[in-house]
């Protein structure tokens, strides 16, 4: 509908020249305003150099004239302009309830990204140290926008890059061997890096076994190495599954450091990559600040003085291998925003060594997962795991429905997924670039901003629809009432909705309508008697809550939060 009016407002300004840049058509706060408002009149004006009128009127006469251009249109019950010269569109009955007519289980589907290859790499936690919360955070927003992504017509494969060699590996293998052989990984890994802060010669061993790893010239090292990250990939597995994600693709370091090497081998001749100190290989940023967006740049290490690649040239590597694999137009990368100027100077040098990767390539940087005690460390030891929090989450629903009529297996499957559901919107609800505190009591509420309320609302909507079957009540539009509500306003709006969250990269923005139009169904449920078979409109009435569901379901899955039947 905003994509129509916006034809429609570009076709009554040709006669003023060319359509002007930085127009907008939105949804204003105030209902009184209309359904959409744009401002062009007011850009228009100045471009036509209608200041000159006296104050006030430059805009709203070319206001008019556009009005009056657009003239009758079936798309609008009327047109007013408002304030210093904002036209206001009031849409017509008909067209909504037209658009719920409409409505089945692919509505919010679009061809936007139509035949367009996108891999999105996410999660990336790195074998032999824990899953933390923060790999929570890079899952939700990372499978919720590959699924955005989807919806829009988008081949879309999945990726999870993770470090399966480097110094936590060597730290973990020598916690292993020296003192935890009978801990988990995480806790190995942990001790071992406590070590290698606190002991020199003990950091000297660590380093010394750093090279055993990547040469696997050691036969004992290489069976406890490998059963690490067997152990390690199938302990992620299951908080995949629990999660909803499923990779098609595992990339590991081992793979992509030995290309990345190569890559900046050949730029150190090309003059790209230059000599460091005790023969490291290193990438100036400062000579690139002038560039678009060159702010932060600086020198980074590629190659260590050991002769080993870097993150940063395995991540040089990582876009080959990708991009080798899938010939990706885009390649979406997700990571904490504590790496955000490491990624300005890789994808700087990125652009030097193979421009056409660089170009393709997005970095997203969100922000950090804290609970209320504060941050955590691997290093140390205070992780604070996916599965802790998740367990956490959990225990608190099955405190929340202890004493509702349900059998063992409804209770269970409620407990999960309303807990997997509580901690993705409290993720997603916000723009991905800010830290959040999770709020325990708040996340697991029935009432307001939470995935549980949403859950709620969709299965209080589906108790209806189920009330109506066995009243033998069907849904129908043949008899529509005089006047409409905001219910089927705000469900009309979905589809640009979940538009502006492909192009915005911002799942938050679906969190944000699913939760009004939660709120909106709830006040109509309050204020409607839905089931009535007295009433000539009930048809009418459970049609819209069915749509209502579809809706529902439909952006629930686009958040990675699964619907329930009872809760």
């Amino acid at each position: 509908m905003k994509e129509e009016i916006k034809k429609i407002i570009e076709k009554a300004v040709k006669d003023f020249g060319e359509v002007p840049e930085g127009f907008s058509v939105d949804i204003p706060d105030d209902k009184m305003h209309g359904d959409y408002s744009t401002n062009v009149a007011l850009v228009l004006s100045k471009k036509l150099g209608k200041e000159s009128l006296p104050a006030g009127r430059q805009a709203r006469e070319v206001a008019d004239s556009i009005k009056q251009k657009i003239g009758e249109n079936k798309l609008f019950s009327k047109i007013e302009i408002a304030g210093p010269g904002f036209i206001n569109f009031f849409i017509s009955d008909k067209v909504f309830v037209d658009n719920l007519k409409n409505i089945d289980k692919s509505y919010g589907k679009g061809g936007e990204l139509k035949n367009k290859k996108v891999i999105i790499d996410y999660t990336d936690p790195n074998p032999f140290k824990d899953f933390h919360i923060g790999h929570l955070m890079s899952n939700a927003i990372g499978e919720s926008l590959s699924r955005i992504f989807e919806v829009q017509g988008a081949k879309v494969k999945r990726v999870c890059y993770q470090g399966d060699v480097g110094m936590h590996v060597a730290k973990a293998i020598w916690g292993k061997i020296n003192g935890a052989k009978n801990l988990g990984w995480g806790a190995a890994y942990a001790y071992g890096a406590q070590m290698f802060e606190d002991d020199e010669n003990v950091k000297k061993e660590i380093m010394d076994l750093n090279k055993k790893i990547y040469a696997r010239n050691d036969k004992d090292i290489n069976k406890l190495y490998d059963q690490g990250k067997k152990e390690s990939l199938k302990y992620f597995d299951r908080i995949y599954k629990q999660l909803g994600t499923k990779f098609d693709e595992l990339i590991f370091e081992s793979q992509t450091g030995p290309i990345g090497k190569k890559i900046v081998e050949k730029g150190l001749e090309d003059g790209i990559f230059e000599k460091g100190d005790n023969d490291a290989v290193i990438f100036k940023g400062e000579k690139y600040a002038r560039l678009p967006d060159g702010q932060g740049l600086h020198t980074r290490v590629f190659i260590n003085s050991e002769g080993l690649p870097t993150y940063e040239a395995k991540d040089l590597g990582l876009a080959e291998v990708k991009y080798n694999k899938y010939k990706y137009d885009q390649s979406v990368v997700i990571t904490g925003n504590e790496v955000n100027d490491y990624f300005k100077v890789m994808l700087c040098a990125m652009g030097q060594v193979a421009p056409k990767l660089a170009e393709k390539t997005k970095h997203i940087g969100h922000g950090m997962l804290r609970l209320p005690e504060g941050k955590m460390s691997s290093r140390t030891g205070k992780v604070i795991t996916g599965e802790s929090l998740i367990r956490k989450v959990e225990e608190l629903v099955k405190e929340k429905i202890k004493d509702r009529e349900l059998s063992e297996t409804e209770k269970k499957e409620i407990i999960e997924n309303v807990a997997i559901g509580a901690i993705k919107y409290s993720i997603l609800k916000q723009s991905i670039g800010h830290d959040i505190i999770f709020d325990f009591d708040r996340s697991i509420s029935f009432e307001g901003d939470s995935g549980p309320y949403l859950q709620y609302a969709y299965t209080r909507a589906q108790s209806v629809l189920r009330k109506a079957k066995a009243e033998k009540i069907k849904p129908s539009f043949k008899n529509i009432p005089n006047e409409i509500t905001e219910l089927e306003k705000i469900i009309c709006r979905f589809q640009e909705i979940v538009l502006k969250a492909g192009q915005a990269y911002e799942p938050h923005f679906i969190s944000l309508y699913l939760t009004e139009l939660a709120a909106i169904f709830n006040t109509y449920y309050a204020e409607n008697k839905i089931v009535d078979k007295t009433d000539k409109y009930s048809p009418y009435k459970l049609a819209l809550t069915k749509a209502f569901t579809i809706v529902m379901k439909n952006g629930m899955w686009l958040l990675g939060i699964k619907t329930l039947e009872k809760m």
